[in-house]
C-alpha cells in the first residue's frame, strides 16, 4: 500500500460518522433504491403502532381495527 492510500484511510477514519438517517438517505440516493421508501414507511408505522399499543392509547388504537 502506498503512503497516499494510508493517508486517505487515516483521514477517513478521523472523520465523524454520519447518522443512521443520513446513511439511509445516501443509500436511496446513490443506489436508486426508491422502492425501499414505502417499505421503510410501513415498518416505521408498524413500530409506532407497537409502541402506542403498550401505552394508555391502546384502547383507542384497537377501535380503529
Amino acid at each position: 500500500m502506498s503512503t497516499d492510500n494510508k493517508n486517505d484511510f487515516a483521514k477517513q477514519a478521523e472523520q465523524e460518522s454520519p447518522g443512521l438517517f443520513t446513511e439511509i438517505i445516501d443509500l436511496l440516493r446513490h443506489n436508486k433504491k426508491w422502492w425501499l421508501i414505502p417499505v421503510i414507511v410501513v415498518l416505521l408505522l408498524v413500530g409506532v403502532l407497537v409502541v402506542l399499543g403498550s401505552t394508555a392509547a391502546a384502547p383507542f388504537i384497537y377501535t380503529l381495527f
